[in-house]
């Protein structure tokens, strides 16, 4: 079993819904928590702790620089994560994620890797330079948000991605705000009609 760090609430209610939460690049695994009771106050939270140092910031995964990624660490962590997370869903009814930037990239690589774990996930400001392989979303659900100035995650590249997802059966909700790579309020309330 992987041996991230996390934090979590636990409900009486073993087969409640399960609401996994990943930190972007500086965060923590406080950063969505009390966000996610009150989006979905039924659920139970996880917040995995991004177990990566990049000069004290911390990540899920190694990268040489924004957008290039260091993809054996990105392939070996991916597994831990989906390990971590298959573990911890327990007998829960439905399995959601939601990850911002660097958290949103782990996010979306698991899927990749393992398209049943999750029945819905929110990705705010993902970023995937890479062609993702192909793989079965039928029956799951994907937010993407994005902001179509953000120097980090280009709008081109957040389009492809959501493209992807559509074209293997997800499906998929692209939610744009005019801004950068904060998050508006506008995400929010994407966030809360998709739950």
């Amino acid at each position: 079993m992987s041996s991230y760090q996390f934090r979590a609430d636990k409900t009486a209610d073993p087969t409640a819904p399960v609401f996994f939460l990943f930190h972007g690049t500086g965060g923590d695994e406080s950063q969505f928590f009390d966000l996610a009771g009150q989006l979905l106050p039924e659920a139970r939270r996880v917040a995995p702790r991004g177990d990566v140092s990049e000069h004290g910031a911390l990540r899920y995964f190694r990268r040489a620089g924004e957008g290039v990624y260091d993809m054996d660490d990105l392939k070996l962590r991916t597994a831990a994560m989906a390990e971590f997370v298959r573990a911890e869903k327990g007998a829960a009814s439905r399995v959601i994620g939601l990850g911002y930037s660097n958290g949103a990239n782990i996010l979306a690589s698991v899927q990749f890797a393992a398209p049943e774990l999750f029945d819905a996930t929110i990705l705010m400001h993902p970023l995937i330079p890479f062609s993702p392989p192909g793989a079965d979303f039928a029956g799951r659900k994907v937010l993407i948000t994005a902001g179509r100035r953000d120097p980090i995650a280009p709008a081109a590249a957040t389009q492809a991605l959501a493209d992807y997802f559509s074209a293997h059966g997800a499906a998929t909700t692209l939610a744009w705000h005019e801004g950068g790579h904060e998050l508006r309020n506008e995400e929010l309330a994407a966030i809360q009609s998709f739950i």
